[in-house]
C-alpha cells in the first residue's frame, strides 16, 4: 500500500491515536451512564470516537487519493508552536492569580503573536470579544466557579 499524501496520513494517524486515546480514558476514569442519564464519561467518549472516525477517514484519503508529490511534510515551525504552547502554559498558571478578565486577554494577544499576520487591532478587538463571551458562558450562563478579577483585587 502506498502512501499518496504524507500530510493527510499522519494527521490522521495522530487523529485516530489521539480519539482512541481519549475514548478509552473516559471509559477508565469515568462512568460512562446511559443515553437517559450520561455520566461525566459519556461526552469525551463521544468525541473520542468521533475525532477517530475522522481520522480514518484522512487516512483513507491518504491512501486512496493521489495527490501532487505526495505532499510532503515541511519543516516544523517551531516559533509559532512554542509560542501557543508556552501560552497555554501560562494560562493555565495565571488564571487561579489573575483571573478570566486578564488572564484571557494575555492568552490570546500572546498566541497570536505566533502569526506573521500578527495586527494589535486585531488581536486586542479578539480578546475583547472572547473574553466577554467566555464570561457570559462559563460565569453567567453555566454559572462554572472560575475566578474573573484577581485575587489581589479580592476576586
Amino acid at each position: 500500500m502506498k502512501i499518496k499524501s504524507q500530510r493527510d496520513f499522519w494527521s490522521g494517524l495522530l487523529f485516530v491515536i489521539v480519539g482512541v486515546a481519549f475514548a478509552s480514558g473516559s471509559l477508565i476514569h469515568y462512568s460512562f451512564g446511559s443515553s437517559a442519564r450520561p455520566g461525566p464519561g459519556y461526552f469525551p467518549f463521544g468525541l473520542g470516537v468521533l475525532l477517530a472516525l475522522l481520522g480514518a477517514a484522512v487516512l483513507f484519503k491518504a491512501l486512496t487519493i493521489e495527490s501532487e508529490g505526495g505532499q510532503p511534510i515541511g519543516s516544523i515551525a517551531w516559533r509559532p508552536l512554542l509560542i501557543v504552547v508556552g501560552a497555554i502554559a501560562l494560562f493555565g498558571f495565571a488564571l487561579p492569580r489573575l483571573g478570566l478578565a486578564i488572564t484571557l486577554p494575555v492568552l490570546i494577544i500572546v498566541s497570536s503573536m505566533a502569526s506573521d499576520e500578527f495586527r494589535w487591532r486585531d488581536a486586542v478587538l479578539s480578546s475583547v470579544v472572547l473574553t466577554v463571551g467566555s464570561w457570559a458562558i462559563f460565569v453567567k450562563g453555566l454559572s462554572l466557579v472560575i475566578p474573573v478579577w484577581p485575587t489581589f483585587l479580592g476576586g
